[in-house]
């Protein structure tokens, strides 16, 4: 580690680093830990709980050195704290001979990985980004802690400005490299959406040597996704989705006990697998699995069946629940962040969960953030969406989502406010057996509150609120 990162030894150097770390609160007995500055706190105020804690190596900045208050330990000193991440990560990236795979797409980035994460485990030894790691920290991070024996390598890039992608890319250098599709998030640092599509294909630039791009084939950027991938020197470039030229394409969906029964054909090879998680956004994303996989020559018969196993994650789609009085309450926690795109989709799953007897569908959502001048009307433009969910009741939260409830019928109308904490009361309140609850904002609205209010209301031992309610 001190060679790679040209790093300064002061102390004791333990035999060998157990793993690394960027959370004091969180360290095992021998990480590394990184003082990395974020946008709220320096690690560097760590570094001593952290070596308390066990860490075998805290990497610290130079200039912080006389202001960490350390006497014992090991300390590796940079310059720079993130560009000795960074730089660790590369050496990573050197060694492995892990078939690498990247994942960038305006939604369903974090959902694709994770599927490919349980799928890739069956056909050998997998490393993957942790929850949503897809930054400039995040990205060398994972990188950073891949194990040399890893057989396979799976990351998030994620970006909100033009240029971000390129350089994270750079330091992964995929073998295969996908694009989940193309969304108006983040519009507001864009000038259109054919700019975010060059942007997100910005992630072709870092391909291997014959490295493999995979497509949505159903978005309209599809030519232009696989005109920058060519330009890239993709070997070849793989399109997924319903069109009937798609090199892996949707044959059919046969809902069952529990799910559904999907079958593609894999350019003239028909599989099967199953999905239990709800919604038509994941059976897209599992094709772009299927051609992860395809791509990579893995072997369907181990990876396919995993597939099945595919859970939405907290603030993703985690659906649960609740016991009351009279029945049952469930909640689709949606709240990990929102653009159109995904609030369509979280809708739509709302729309195809039956409520109990006596329920409705109530959704709860907060405003959508960094959508730029569109913003209001890309909010109004939810209203077919929301009518199409049979929504019975709205909660909203934000003014641009407020505006969407003024629209719609009185009768439609829950509570609206500008801030997320001032909806709960009223909607607890509100909730009775049968109903089925979405909630979902960008989290900037704060809609974790929300689904935390409710579960602490319905985990009660009482067994949650009485079943009346209006």
């Amino acid at each position: 580690m001190a060679r790679v990162m040209a790093a300064q030894v002061v102390g004791a150097a333990p035999e060998g680093v157990t793993g690394i770390s960027i959370d004091s609160r969180t360290i095992e007995p021998g990480e590394a830990y990184f003082a990395i500055k974020g946008d709220t706190h320096d690690g560097h105020a760590f570094v001593a709980p952290a070596l308390k804690a066990g860490a075998g190596v805290a990497v610290v900045a130079v200039s912080k050195v006389p202001t960490l208050g350390v006497s014992q330990g090991c300390l590796l000193i940079v310059p720079d704290v993130l560009e000795a991440l960074t730089a660790l990560g590369r050496a990573a990236r050197r060694r492995t001979r892990a078939r690498i795979l990247a994942v960038t797409g305006s939604v369903g980035k974090t959902g694709t990985k994770e599927a490919l994460r349980l799928a890739l485990s069956q056909c050998g030894e997998t490393h993957a980004s942790v929850r949503s790691f897809n930054n400039h920290w995040g990205v060398p991070l994972t990188l950073a802690r891949m194990p040399e024996s890893a057989e396979y390598g799976i990351f998030e890039i994620g970006m909100n400005h033009p240029g971000e992608i390129t350089p994270l890319v750079q330091m992964v250098r995929p073998h295969v490299a996908v694009v989940t599709t193309i969304a108006p998030v983040h519009i507001g640092f864009f000038k259109s959406l054919e700019a975010i599509a060059e942007a997100k294909a910005e992630i072709f630039s870092g391909l291997t040597a014959n490295g493999v791009a995979v497509i949505p084939a159903d978005s309209e950027f599809r030519d232009l996704l696989v005109d920058r991938a060519r330009v890239s020197g993709a070997l070849n470039a793989l399109t997924f989705g319903t069109r009937a030229d798609a090199h892996i394409r949707l044959v059919d969906v046969e809902p069952d006990a529990g799910g559904n029964r999907i079958t593609a054909d894999v350019m003239g090879r028909t599989v099967t697998y199953r999905l239990t998680v709800p919604g038509r956004h994941w059976i897209a994303n599992s094709l772009a699995v299927v051609a992860a996989i395809h791509a990579l020559d893995a072997d369907f018969g181990r990876a396919l069946p995993a597939l099945e196993a595919v859970s939405a994650p907290k603030g993703r789609g985690e659906t649960t629940r609740f016991p009351v009085p009279g029945g049952t309450v469930t909640l689709i926690d949606e709240s990990y962040n929102a653009n159109p795109a995904s609030m369509r989709a979280a809708l739509a799953v709302m729309g195809e969960t039956a409520p109990g007897e006596g329920g409705r569908r109530i959704a709860v959502l907060g405003d959508m953030l960094e959508l730029g001048e569109a913003s209001r009307n890309l909010h109004l433009q939810l209203g077919d969406a929301v009518l199409d969910a049979r929504t019975d009741l709205l909660f909203a939260c934000g003014p641009d989502m407020q505006a969407l409830f003024d629209v719609l019928p009185e009768f439609m109308r829950g509570t609206s406010a500008l801030k997320s904490e001032n909806i709960i009361e009223p909607l607890l309140s509100r909730l009775h057996a049968g109903d089925v609850v979405m909630v979902k904002g960008s989290l900037g609205t704060r809609m974790g509150p929300v689904v935390e209010a409710i579960k602490a209301r319905l985990g009660r031992k009482d067994g949650g609120p009485a079943s009346g309610g209006a």
